[in-house]
C-alpha cells in the first residue's frame, strides 16, 4: 500500500485567481501557485510557480477569499532533479501529473499514461 501523503488543491479568488497545488512531503506542504489551474488534456502544460511551504494543518483552511478546490492524498511514482510524476487521489478523482522543473520555475503536465478508472 503506498504511503498516504496529504495533498489540497486551493482556489484563491484574490488578489488575483489562481490555484495552488500543495503536497504533503517531510512534514510540510510543498506549495506551488498554478495561475492556470491544473492542466486538464495531456498536450497542456501550466506554469507552477514554487510558494513558500506551508504547515500540515493548512490542508483544510479555508477563507472568504481560499476555498477548497480538490483534497486527498497523493503518491509518488517517479522523481529526479528535474521532474516528479505523481499521482493525486482526489475527491474530484484521480489523476498523474509530472511536474517539471525549468531554468526558473514549473511546468505542471497532465500525463498521457494515466490510471486505470477505479471500480466501484
Amino acid at each position: 500500500m503506498p504511503e498516504r501523503r496529504a495533498f489540497v488543491l486551493h482556489e484563491h479568488h484574490k488578489p488575483r485567481h489562481h490555484f495552488d497545488l500543495r503536497l504533503e512531503e517531510d512534514g510540510v506542504l510543498r506549495s506551488w501557485a498554478v495561475p492556470r489551474g491544473l492542466p486538464t488534456s495531456p498536450g497542456q502544460n501550466r506554469l507552477a510557480i514554487e510558494v513558500a511551504d506551508h504547515d500540515l494543518d493548512h490542508v483544510a483552511y479555508t477563507d472568504p477569499d481560499k476555498s477548497i478546490a480538490d483534497t486527498g492524498w497523493w503518491e509518488e511514482q517517479d522523481r529526479n532533479a528535474r521532474r516528479i510524476v505523481f499521482t493525486l487521489h482526489g475527491q474530484t478523482g484521480v489523476r498523474r501529473y509530472a511536474l517539471i522543473r525549468t531554468e526558473k520555475d514549473w511546468l505542471l503536465h497532465l500525463t498521457r499514461d494515466q490510471p486505470p478508472a477505479v471500480q466501484t
